[in-house]
């Protein structure tokens, strides 16, 4: 017969409970608050969802094949990240004695084969050509854009910089641990031309704001949040006609980055992402780069360039 495996203290604590717990492990690691509040959410859902799984294994394995069953038609990331966050909160929960094995056993995270996508420059002239420069949103907005396609910025990172974090006549500003998504701080090197959008943008911020107001703040002098950027994003994306969000101008930092001579080295180290694995889906080329690339760099071309054959005279 297999082996039962019952959860080993359900009988006093309830998953809200065990999850205030577990939360409180993470936020001792020094994971973002970000980070925390994305466990609390994707693992709230699911046991929302199946409210009576808790309390015994079995039911709480077959709640997680029909909860992953119902993502089967989801991209990839959508399936990843909810398997990614319950995996590690039932390890925990094995590691602490309430569970002996784990509901997840046997879900693998899905390959994602597909690649960022490539904005044309056109559109991202026009795009930077919207903002109304003679209003403090659009002269924000203005200067948000570039930021992001200079360095690559997260969106919710670029919304939580302050003055200080920035360094104008060195064209560089500073990503602190405490800001990064990856908790690992970073300083970024970007153009004059962004310097001077943020020069403008700081020179029409009221004298009453201190250096907490963040740079990309509201009118009211509130932090922006990520989903009112990217409301203003795909404002804007309708006027040009074209798909658009605040990732997307990270994604095609990233891309343009490698088009003009940059090393994966430096992007992963620009982008803040902890391991190669997610800077490398930048390297996927277009079919036009790649064969554009190898008229250019052909090994064969290099050793035997071809030479122009002498044509049949007509008589």
């Amino acid at each position: 017969m297999p082996k039962v495996v019952k959860l080993q203290k359900q009988a006093s604590r309830t998953w809200e409970e065990v999850l205030d717990d577990f939360l409180f492990q993470k936020k001792a690691e020094g994971k973002a608050e970000r980070t925390i509040k994305d466990y609390r959410v994707r693992l709230s859902k699911f046991f929302q969802a199946y409210p009576d799984a808790w309390g015994d294994y079995e039911a709480l394995r077959a709640a997680v094949r029909r909860y992953f069953a119902g993502l089967a038609d989801k991209a990839p990331a959508t399936y990843n990240l909810p398997l990614e966050y319950l995996r590690a909160f039932f390890n925990w929960c094995i590691s602490e004695g309430i569970l002996a094995a784990n509901p997840t056993a046997g879900l693998h995270k899905r390959k994602d084969e597909g690649r960022a996508r490539d904005i044309p420059p056109d559109v991202l002239e026009k795009l930077l050509g919207l903002p109304n420069r003679k209003t403090y949103t659009g002269i924000r907005d203005y200067a948000l854009i570039l930021l992001q396609l200079d360095c690559g910025l997260r969106p919710g990172e670029a919304l939580r910089l302050v003055p200080s974090d920035f360094n104008l006549r060195a064209c560089q500003v500073t990503v602190s641990r405490e800001k990064a998504k990856t908790r690992v701080s970073r300083t970024l090197t970007f153009s004059l031309t962004t310097a001077k959008a943020i020069r403008r943008l700081l020179e029409v911020r009221p004298d009453d704001w201190d250096d907490t107001v963040p740079v990309f703040a509201n009118q009211d002098g509130q932090p922006m949040l990520v989903n009112s950027w990217s409301a203003r994003v795909r404002k804007y994306a309708r006027k040009v006609g074209y798909p658009l969000t605040p990732y997307s101008l990270r994604h095609s930092s990233a891309i343009m980055f490698l088009r003009g001579g940059g090393h994966v080295y430096a992007l992963q180290r620009m982008l803040g992402h902890a391991g190669l694995t997610m800077t490398k889906r930048y390297l996927a080329l277009t079919e036009n780069d790649l064969a554009e690339q190898h008229a250019v760099a052909s090994p064969v071309k290099q050793l035997l360039p071809e030479r122009t054959r002498v044509r049949r005279v007509k008589k």
